[in-house]
């Protein structure tokens, strides 16, 4: 049987990586963090703003509700006077975010509202950053020199004083031929 001629690398790499391994807890715990699958963000329900739950009304239509906070999640056969809207955000490694809003109607008009306190979309916002986004925004300035590398190509829309066209005219020529 053949030897191969990369076993004594191949010895060396495994003896390494053990080394590594047994060396230390801690990188043993990277490296087993290291290949660990990726886990996403799990969005559910619909999100409701501060800015949507102050925009409704006492007296308000169905339509118009749904027209600011959407489709409602539930809407119950037994409890038609009332529309449930809830939200979860499942993050890795973050607090579970769950927040309710219930709208009552009588008279399929908008009675009250009952829920947890809503963020503003800006808190929102802020809330989803991540670490890996939370880097110093870059400045999106060009100097003179980049700016000299790429030169504006002239204008080639018509000016705005220049005369509309003829409109097309209201009646067209026969298509067929009346000299029979």
């Amino acid at each position: 049987m053949p030897v191969s001629a990369h076993w004594p690398v191949r010895f060396g790499a495994l003896v390494l990586l053990g080394a590594a391994l047994s060396g230390c807890a801690d990188t043993a715990h990277r490296v087993v963090g290291a290949v660990t699958p990726y886990k996403i963000d799990v969005v559910q329900g619909n999100f409701i703003s501060s800015e949507q739950v102050a925009a409704l009304k006492p007296g308000m239509g169905r339509q118009q509700v749904r027209e600011i906070l959407g489709t409602p999640l539930m809407a119950s056969v037994f409890h038609a006077d009332r529309w449930e809207y809830v939200f979860t955000l499942k993050r890795p490694g973050v607090e579970v975010q769950s927040r309710r809003l219930t709208v009552f109607f009588k008279d399929d008009v908008l009675d009250r509202v009952e829920g947890d306190e809503m963020p503003s979309e800006a808190d929102f916002v802020a809330s989803l950053a991540s670490k890996a986004s939370r880097r110093p925004v870059p400045v999106l300035e060009a100097s003179e020199e980049q700016l000299a590398r790429h030169p504006v190509k002239p204008d080639t829309a018509p000016p705005l004083d220049a005369q509309p066209p003829a409109p097309p005219p209201l009646s067209y020529p026969p298509l067929e031929s009346s000299a029979r």
